[in-house]
């Protein structure tokens, strides 16, 4: 059996564009699909596909670890970067898919079986609605409020806000007030049962960080996310010392040695490499082996489309530090057409059963994909009120 050739299939989604890839081979039938989405950088992400395809066509798609060391080690650069890390991740991914099509069994079953029955999910605030999240006035305690109730409402009993403002270097005390006003509202809205996360989008320098994990350590967090940049794995660390609440961060690393220092410096709690991004389900396993040695939990961030979240639950599956699985789903209406999945989610808790199809156990309809070709995603831009460059 031979890789005949690697396609990508772009489906435009509003903030994102999902980059769908799809490795083919000499049988009938037999494909595979992962999925290398990198919001602003489709077009660099679908050249870093076709310029490491050439590494792997006429190869055995079985030899996965074979070819995942071809595809980071050669052309001498490493691949390390998020471009190139994103392009291996959406490969390798499809590779798993299909040697779970060859063997007749999900990939879960490839790892060592099911660890746990069901996992939980938990939504964004809107259910991935990009104004409800990421747009949402912090100013705005009723509405964050309002929010989580329809979350509850919806069966969910985990949700994440960015309820953190964009924030200068050093502020007084109205972001601080306005960040624990929402939290507060969304705490009375739900109640202790429901668990809260809120994602500061490392848009806080590493003090306002502290302020910002101290004011909301009363309400109870599940964690607390990104404080601040994550190339200040020291200033992380701090923060995650300074407060009881749970820390996590990691979506912006790629591959086992950058989650090394964040180990070696217990920077976090919970880590949340995006099996997308870091290098694919090859290496997130590696990444989880590290976090079990560790006993720090495992999260990995989800926000992209349908082929993420279903190896992103397939990891789950096999993966005992893995808690929770992040969900989007009103990001776009037609999300559901796109993809036919061989997970359920039950609504009475937001849980999932395991896949029982082989591989990842979905498939794309390349058909509708066509139906929402590549547009330039929507402009993300932060400026402070000085007209300085901010964090969004």
């Amino acid at each position: 059996m031979k890789i005949t050739a690697v396609e990508t299939h772009v489906c435009h989604a509003r903030m994102r564009n999902w980059i769908f890839v799809k490795v083919l081979t000499d049988q009938a039938g037999l494909w595979g699909w992962g999925e290398a989405t990198l919001e602003w950088h489709t077009r660099a992400v679908v050249g870093a596909v076709e310029d490491l395809a050439p590494l792997i066509v006429g190869e055995d798609p079985t030899r996965i670890e074979h070819l995942w060391q071809l595809m980071f080690r050669q052309h001498f650069w490493h691949g390390n970067g998020i471009v190139r890390g994103t392009a291996i991740s959406g490969i390798d991914i499809a590779l798993w898919d299909i040697l779970g099509k060859v063997h007749g069994v999900p990939c879960h079953k490839l790892w060592g079986g099911p660890v746990r029955d069901y996992i939980r999910t938990y939504c964004h605030l809107g259910g991935g609605r990009m104004e409800d999240m990421y747009e949402l006035e912090s100013a705005d305690a009723k509405r964050f409020a309002e929010l989580a109730a329809r979350a509850v409402d919806e069966g969910f009993t985990a949700m994440k806000t960015m309820a953190v403002p964009e924030t200068m270097p050093l502020e007084g005390l109205l972001p601080i007030q306005y960040a624990e006003a929402c939290v507060r509202a969304m705490r009375e809205a739900v109640g202790d049962r429901i668990d809260l996360m809120v994602d500061c989008h490392a848009r806080p320098s590493p003090r306002m960080g502290v302020l910002f994990a101290k004011a909301l350590e009363p309400y109870g967090l599940y964690w607390l996310e990104e404080p601040c940049w994550p190339e200040c794995m020291d200033a992380i660390a701090d923060v995650q010392r300074a407060v009881r609440t749970p820390i996590a961060t990691g979506e912006r690393l790629v591959g086992q040695h950058a989650f090394r220092e964040l180990f070696e410096k217990r920077a976090a709690s919970v880590i949340q490499p995006d099996i997308t991004h870091c290098g694919g389900l090859s290496e997130a396993r590696r990444i989880a082996a590290m976090a079990e040695a560790y006993r720090v939990a495992m999260a990995p961030h989800n926000p992209q489309g349908p082929v993420s979240t279903a190896a992103s639950l397939e990891f789950g599956f096999a993966t005992p530090s893995y808690i929770i699985c992040e969900a989007v789903h009103l990001d776009v209406p037609w999300r559901a057409d796109v993809v036919s999945e061989g997970f359920v989610v039950e609504r009475e808790g937001r849980t999932v059963r395991p896949n029982t199809r082989p591989g990842l156990g979905i498939e794309i309809n390349e058909g509708e994909v066509k139906k929402h070709p590549f547009q330039q995603e929507l402009p993300q831009r932060t400026f402070y009120p000085d007209g300085s460059v901010g964090d969004w």
